[in-house]
């Protein structure tokens, strides 16, 4: 049904962690069409006015942007966020620099455990993309920093 769709669960766990307060756009609904025995589907959600993706802000990303990063990595896996997709285009920032982190889709609530470090390395690997492999450390650092 429905409800079994990656849409509506994207648009459940994004719902979910929006009340928790986590900066993940506000959900607004889901929408799913049926084509015989496949479907398309999107999630809409508000507009971040003014955000960038990390992948635009790298070339000139400050230190404090850069573990900013980090902590709000560090708050979404403290809230159990196992992000299958972490990288430097689904990382935005806004005017504000405010980070915010989208695209959820296969994503899933957990325990700690190692698939943290294995979204950091992910994480890693899409910064190496964009030749800002240095980037990393700032974002470790602020990552492990104290809240």
């Amino acid at each position: 049904g429905l409800e079994r769709t990656r849409a509506f669960r994207e648009l459940r766990l994004t719902a979910h962690l929006h009340a928790r307060g986590l900066p993940v756009p506000r959900p607004v609904a889901a929408s799913v069409t049926h084509h015989g025995l496949t479907y398309t589907a999107a999630l809409i959600t508000v507009r971040i006015e003014g955000a960038r993706a990390l992948a635009e802000r790298l070339g000139g990303a400050e230190a404090t942007l850069l573990e900013r990063v980090g902590a709000t990595v560090r708050r979404f896996h403290e809230a159990g966020l196992d992000h299958v997709d972490l990288n430097a285009r689904n990382l935005l920032v806004d005017a504000q620099d405010q980070v915010w982190l989208i695209d959820l889709d296969r994503c899933r609530l957990r325990a700690a455990g190692p698939w943290q470090e294995a979204n950091l390395e992910r994480l890693g690997r899409s910064l190496a993309k964009f030749d800002a492999e240095d980037a990393l450390a700032l974002i470790r650092q602020g990552y492990a920093a104290e809240a």
